[in-house]
């Protein structure tokens, strides 16, 4: 029996792109009660009383969302791991202490695209810290911070999200 699904094709895109993500705002996946998807999109996020996701910020071009397929045709296994990446400069205590929960917390993310798309990592199974560093650095001119990375494993690429992110 053949596979075979209904397929549309994609056009050339000649509109204006740009790499890179503007903001990553990350809540407690449990302190998300429900979400709503219309049409693969995430329309709305709904939170417990009092709770609300928190804004990541780091210096422009220095942070990434990069999804690969996982593919084992032997096995007939396919799903996504989704990696964000995100560079904060200057280490200190508060960088360090905040780092210290995202290791220990199941996330939900909102990242947002510098052309302005939102995409919702967590919907099917909660994000976790997968690696990073803090580096001192060598000499005066090189970067001294923390790099951290964060994984989601899917059955599909990162959902659109078109939601306002509760943030207050």
């Amino acid at each position: 029996m053949a596979c075979s699904q209904t397929l549309a094709g994609i056009t050339r895109d000649c509109s204006s792109n740009m790499g890179g993500i503007k903001k990553v705002y990350i809540a407690n996946a449990a302190d998300v009660t429900s979400v709503t998807l219309t049409s693969n999109v995430v329309t709305a996020i709904t939170m417990a009383s009092t709770k609300k996701f928190y804004e990541y910020a780091f210096a422009l071009g220095t942070s990434s969302l990069t999804s690969n397929w996982q593919v084992n045709a032997e096995n007939g296994t396919k799903f996504v791991e989704s990696d964000l990446l995100m560079v904060f400069n200057k280490a200190d205590s508060t960088k360090r202490l905040e780092i210290m929960a995202l290791a220990q917390a199941e996330m939900v993310v909102v990242v947002e695209d510098n052309n302005g798309t939102q995409w919702y990592l967590g919907y099917f199974e909660p994000v976790l810290l997968n690696g990073g560093d803090l580096q001192t650095g060598t000499a005066r001119g090189d970067r001294n911070g923390i790099t951290v990375t964060l994984r989601e494993s899917s059955p599909e690429l990162p959902l659109p999200c078109t939601a306002t992110v509760p943030t207050t």
